[in-house]
């Protein structure tokens, strides 16, 4: 019939990736935007359309914007998701008025109130084409005959029952960006404007005394690429330079992926995360400048090698050795916590190691004391130790709380052989008990 088209397979997870790119390019306009099914978005624009000339400015720009791109699309602003929807795939577009939202749906097919096929056919058996033949039907038989989701749907679009949409990304908490006349490629541009962006976030961090602890540049390329580069800080952030070295760590990091193309026209600052700031007055010593260089060494490697490059240790409520601790990134550990539940903390009577093995590892004992002494001599790792002085039981049970059928009790001891070598070491189970018990080495001590 017409051989010119070009005809294509389907690619649904390809059409979805170039939807979520239209929505990020949509970003520009609101951070509150969500994905319609497969070919629609919802912009909740309230407040925002102000910053780009009012709904009758806005509208025509996202549009011309987007066929520019070489997408025909259609779209319509009114007070309720509903409403836009309707007209927009139904209608001929365009802004409406509060006063006019009845009569331009009244016009509209029974298809744009987002009905199921069944409905949409027993409606149109009785005749009910248009939904000016609905809203001039008495609300409760309509209701026994079709269910409450007929008038829900007429009442959203109404804007009589109000409907959220739920954006695809979180909002952030503060936000800054500029709309470039020219276009800038170069990284050296790229930092010098996130700094002079930064410098304007500083002031609303101060009021709410408040300073970043996630951050996200995002870079608005002139054919409708977007880019978002986060960065982490350990401590609270509001200096600009600081905050620009953090991306500019980022930027040698992705240098390859980062593709400016003919240039970005408009770069916007998030900040995702923030937490109180606390401002540092340094002693005579300097110590407080010294903790604002380990930060900052923190920031800069996490940023460029990755978060988990570098790792520091905390505490836990656990009486397990190897459980007491874990290791987080360096940038997480860094952040101060208010010392919650510290009279709880597990204070052990006996001294610990000073090396504790990752794992404890199985030993071979000889001439334990029977039902709780300790062994007279082990082998560990092929070499045979004989105790000469030891100390113990130190009884460690599980956690209580957790339903782990495997966890068993164990009964540690402090063992000194002939050569003055201290072990830590414990019985797993009872002797008279099926299995045997097993002893493992945990630790060696100085």
């Amino acid at each position: 019939m017409y051989p010119e088209v070009d005809v294509f397979d389907e690619d649904e997870k390809a059409d979805l990736t170039l939807l979520e790119a239209i929505a990020d390019w949509c970003d520009r306009y609101t951070p509150l935007v969500a994905l319609d099914g497969e070919n629609g978005l919802f912009l909740d624009i309230t407040g925002c359309a102000h910053l780009f000339g009012g709904e009758e400015v806005m509208l025509p720009d996202i549009l011309a914007r987007l066929r520019q791109m070489g997408f025909d699309v259609r779209g319509a602003i009114s007070n309720s998701p509903g409403l836009s929807w309707a007209v927009s795939r139904f209608g001929r577009g365009g802004v409406i008025a509060a006063e006019g939202m009845a009569d331009v749906l009244s016009a509209l097919p029974a298809h744009a109130l987002r009905l199921d096929t069944g409905t949409i056919a027993s409606l149109s058996k009785l005749g009910l084409k248009r939904v000016a033949n609905i809203m001039s039907m008495p609300r409760a038989p309509l209701a026994r005959r079709f269910g409450a989701q007929l008038l829900l749907r007429l009442d959203q679009a109404l804007g009589a029952n109000e409907e959220a949409i739920s954006p695809r990304r979180p909002v952030a908490s503060l936000s800054a960006e500029r709309q470039l006349s020219e276009p800038i490629q170069a990284e050296e541009d790229i930092l010098g404007m996130t700094a002079e962006i930064a410098s304007s976030l500083k002031l609303s961090l101060e009021n709410r005394g408040a300073g970043g602890r996630v951050f996200e540049l995002v870079l608005f390329r002139v054919d409708g690429k977007v880019f978002r580069i986060s960065a982490g800080a350990a401590r609270p952030l509001r200096d600009p330079k600081r905050i620009s070295r953090l991306f500019s760590e980022r930027l040698n990091s992705i240098h390859d992926d980062l593709d400016a193309g003919f240039g970005f026209e408009l770069l916007r600052l998030n900040v995702l995360q923030h937490d109180v700031f606390d401002a540092l007055q340094s002693d005579f010593a300097g110590n407080s400048e010294r903790e604002a260089s380990l930060a900052d060494f923190i920031d800069r490697v996490s940023a460029r090698l990755g978060a988990n490059c570098l790792q520091v240790y905390q505490l836990r409520q656990s009486h397990i050795p190897e459980c007491a601790e874990m290791f987080v990134p360096a940038i997480a550990g860094m952040e101060r916590r208010p010392d919650i539940g510290a009279e709880l903390q597990f204070q052990p009577k006996s001294d610990r190691p000073l090396r504790l093995l990752r794992r404890p590892e199985p030993v071979e004992a000889f001439a334990a004391t029977v039902p709780d002494g300790p062994p007279q001599q082990f082998r560990w790792r092929h070499v045979m130790h004989k105790i000469t002085r030891a100390e113990g039981p130190e009884r460690i049970a599980p956690e209580w709380w957790l339903d782990d059928d495997k966890a068993e009790e164990r009964d540690y001891f402090r063992l000194e052989s002939e050569l003055g070598r201290l072990f830590w070491v414990f019985r797993l189970g009872r002797y008279g008990d099926d299995p045997p018990p097993t002893w493992r080495i945990h630790g060696i001590f100085a």
